[in-house]
């Protein structure tokens, strides 16, 4: 008897690596000819963030455009710490598809490969206005919140309390006094005065920070110079980028960036990955739509995720489209 894509699957365990087993065993393609009764969707989760963070929304876009053009596949999005916790799942075969921050990959040792490079993160340094936080140097003494354990934002954020000698020491009279919320919980801490700050890295306009530039007197802190201390002492992936006064309102700035990716198990069928990236690159301007940081992909970034070789399904699809 003929078997059908997607497969049946099993009752129980369906969202851990037993999926990618499966998954490895068929294809998005040859379904002409098949008379099986009709198999439930293959279950496709995509590790994001906060629901306040741009991965979410990003995710929330993505989801709605995989069901909507592959009927075999059932895609939701899975609420998350963010880049850390995501490369875990996404390795771990507990979901198909991640976004994570590059600055994180050379730590972690599970298996992910690329899909395409999306957009780059910038990392936002949100102090109230009338709080005597110009510099990051002046953080020493505030209650600081780096990010959800487990973040790309918790980091990036604490690699550049290192470099800017503001990592805790044992002497420090007036160290940095570090929380580790989520984005959600952050922008919540500093609405109520408990916290003095907090980081965020994410693609402007971040829809959390937008809410509390409308609702309160917000500042944002210049991070570009520390872009190059950055780079020497641990990775190259560090750019300066400029947030215009468009994302949220309030004065220009510069900061720190990196690239941010879309990744996948490796197992993942190469037609099925295809497929995902055709629809990645074809849909830009759907995309767009939930968030401008999704509508800057293009062709020529897209296959630029290294230290992380590309897909089959994914590199494949790139070579179909060049020139």
């Amino acid at each position: 008897m003929s078997r059908c894509w997607p497969p049946r699957r099993p009752r129980r365990g369906r969202r851990r690596a037993g999926l990618a087993a499966v998954l490895a065993a068929t294809t998005l393609l040859g379904l002409a000819g098949c008379t099986d009764a009709p198999a439930e969707p293959i279950r496709l989760d995509i590790a994001t963030g906060s629901r306040a963070g741009v991965y979410y929304v990003f995710g929330q876009a993505f989801a709605t455009i995989v069901n909507r053009e592959l009927p075999q596949v059932r895609a939701e999005v899975v609420v998350t710490t963010a880049s850390a916790e995501n490369v875990q799942l996404v390795g771990s075969g507990r979901a198909q598809l991640g976004f994570t921050q590059a600055d994180i990959l050379p730590r972690n040792g599970n298996e992910v490969v690329g899909v395409a490079r999306v957009y780059d993160d910038l990392l936002h340094l949100v102090t109230r206005s009338d709080a005597s936080i110009l510099r990051l140097e002046d953080l020493r003494g505030h209650r600081v919140s780096v990010g959800a354990s487990g973040s790309g934002t918790e980091v990036t954020a604490n690699r550049l309390l290192d470099v800017a000698g503001l990592a805790h020491k044992p002497d420090d009279a007036q160290p940095v006094r570090l929380a580790y919320l989520n984005l959600d919980a952050s922008a919540e801490a500093l609405r109520n005065g408990e916290i003095d700050a907090f980081f965020f890295s994410g693609g402007p306009p971040v829809r959390a920070v937008e809410q509390l530039v409308a609702e309160m007197p917000v500042r944002l802190v210049d991070l570009e110079v520390w872009t190059e201390p950055l780079r020497e002492r641990y990775s190259e992936v560090y750019v300066a980028r400029d947030i215009p006064a468009t994302a949220y309102g309030i004065e220009p700035l510069s900061t720190v960036a990196n690239p941010n990716y879309l990744v996948v198990g490796p197992s993942v069928p190469e037609d099925l990955v295809y497929e995902l990236t055709r629809l990645l690159m074809q849909h830009r301007d759907e995309l767009g739509i939930a968030h401008p940081a999704a509508g800057r992909m293009n062709l020529q970034s897209a296959i630029a995720t290294a230290p992380l070789p590309l897909h089959p399904g994914a590199a494949r699809y790139y070579r179909s489209v060049k020139p």
